[in-house]
């Protein structure tokens, strides 16, 4: 058995192994708030399977001009009483990720290179998740993005 104490990455040993798709014995987490939905996806009646990182799409960033592969965090297939079953792609960011950049105050060029490199991270994120929702909506899936405030709406982290 795996060490799987609040650590920010490590295995991950679920209680309904059956639930989830792949090799449940090598399940990867690479942050607590990745656990949590693990811990969420593993213990939830309405969660009928999950997996996590197996479903790779490609997308284009433009700012290297190449095709990448994006591997999203968790699909998540769960029994709604109004929607039937859904399958959901579920990428775990942190709040400040998913909000434009905003430019420093500071005119360095400590400040400007992180600016920049904050607005290529910027793109990079929309580029992936324009890619997953196509992706997604191609299979009649949803893609969300999960932030600290949907997984604590509380304020715990």
């Amino acid at each position: 058995m795996r060490n799987t104490k609040n650590l920010s990455q490590g295995f991950f040993n679920p209680r309904n192994p059956h639930k989830y798709d792949g090799n449940h014995t090598n399940i990867v987490f690479r942050s607590s708030w990745e656990m949590a939905v693990m811990k969420w996806c593993d213990l939830n009646p309405s969660v009928l399977s999950w997996s996590s990182e197996e479903i790779i799409v490609p997308y284009y960033f433009d700012v290297d001009e190449k095709w990448h592969r994006y591997f999203v965090d968790f699909k998540v297939k769960i029994r709604t009483a109004s929607h039937g079953d859904v399958i959901y792609l579920i990428e775990v960011k942190p709040y400040d990720q998913v909000q434009r950049p905003k430019e420093a105050k500071a005119r360095t060029q400590k400040a400007r290179a992180r600016y920049q490199s904050e607005c290529e991270e910027w793109i990079k994120n929309q580029k992936k998740w324009e890619a997953a929702t196509q992706y997604a909506q191609e299979r009649g899936w949803k893609f969300q993005v999960l932030t600290e405030r949907e997984l604590f709406p509380g304020g715990k982290k």
